[in-house]
């Protein structure tokens, strides 16, 4: 089967980019199952109702996240109302939503998705590693095809997640830094990998946004609102093909698609 993972949509630019670009990538490379984190999908931070009813046409099994969840207070009873909208699953007990999701293929195929968010240069959250052994060993036999969504700031971290799940779930994906890395293989266990998979969004500014508002707050140090960039707008993604038998990776593609909106 084929699992097509993309990477951070960032506001109405990324989101035009995945309107065109994800029906023609699912009918080309005949994808079984699609993830797609939607953290930054809403102006650039978080995601809304609205939002989410525009991506619901394009046929999305999963969507995942990250830090940035939180930051549209209307977008937050989408976590309890919408089981497919992931938060990170290390988050505290009491945290609305969930981090882990079972899906089915049109054939019947199981495929859970896992969110988590590292704790290296961010939030003191509850281990990312113990967490998900511990949702891993709770997941039914029958469900071989396991995705993580690695919502990260150090390479390290994502990395060592990568080698600590080889072989007990089909991908580790590392998102966050909007930055493509051109490391992606099938580790040996058998567990794909890529340390962050980029952005879907413009290319043409500072991981998403115009340039110099974010100049201007390193060379100032004083607050200044972001506002998402609009140029050199690309799909960034992955393919996986995996083997549903054995949960394991066989192939890996790495894709980095322009758009223009």
């Amino acid at each position: 089967m084929i699992v097509l993972f993309v990477g951070d949509v960032v506001g109405r630019p990324g989101r035009r980019a995945l309107a065109a670009l994800l029906p023609r990538l699912v009918d080309a490379h005949e994808v079984d199952y699609v993830v797609v984190n939607v953290e930054n999908s809403a102006g650039g931070f978080g995601v809304t109702p609205a939002v989410m009813s525009e991506l619901e046409e394009l046929g999305v099994h999963c969507y995942t996240s990250g830090n940035h969840i939180w930051d549209k207070k209307e977008g937050l009873a989408l976590l309890d109302s919408e089981p497919r909208l992931l938060r990170p699953a290390n988050y505290p007990e009491g945290a609305p939503g969930s981090g882990l999701h079972v899906g089915e293929t049109a054939a019947g195929i199981k495929v859970a998705t896992l969110n988590l968010e590292g704790r290296v240069f961010m939030k003191a959250l509850e281990c990312p590693f113990r967490v998900a052994e511990r949702l891993l060993a709770g997941l039914p036999r029958d469900v071989r095809v396991v995705i993580v969504d690695f919502h990260c700031e150090a390479t390290s971290e994502k990395q060592a997640l990568g080698f600590f799940l080889d072989g007990k779930v089909s991908a580790v994906l590392g998102t966050h830094t909007h930055a493509p890395t051109a490391d992606e293989r099938v580790l040996p266990g058998g567990t794909a990998f890529q340390t962050d998979v980029g952005m879907t969004g413009p290319y043409e500014s500072v991981i998403g946004m115009k340039h110099d508002k974010v100049l201007r707050r390193f060379l100032t140090q004083l607050p200044s609102a972001f506002e998402v960039a609009k140029r050199d707008v690309r799909l960034a993604g992955i393919l996986i093909e995996v083997d549903e038998a054995t949960g394991k990776a066989r192939s890996v593609e790495r894709l980095l698609i322009p758009h223009e909106s």
